[in-house]
C-alpha cells in the first residue's frame, strides 16, 4: 500500500502544480505537454482525480494506509 500512497501523493502534486499554472499563468502543462484533451491527457486527468478519491478515505477515516 505505501507503493500507491506515494504514486497517489506524486499524482495529486502533479495536479495542484498544474492548476497553480493555468490559474497564475494561464499555462496547462498537461496540455501542452500530451495536447488538448487528447488520450493521454484525459488518462492524465483521470488518474489526478482517481488519486484524489484514493486519499480521501484517511482523511475522512483518520486512518493511514
Amino acid at each position: 500500500m505505501r507503493a500507491i500512497n506515494t504514486i497517489t501523493l506524486i499524482l495529486l502534486i502533479v495536479g495542484g502544480l498544474n492548476w497553480g499554472l493555468v490559474g497564475l499563468l494561464d499555462f496547462n502543462l498537461v496540455a501542452a505537454l500530451f495536447g488538448e484533451m487528447s488520450t493521454l491527457s484525459r488518462i492524465v486527468y483521470v488518474l489526478v482525480g482517481l488519486s484524489a478519491l484514493w486519499q480521501i478515505v484517511p482523511l475522512v477515516t483518520g486512518k493511514e494506509r
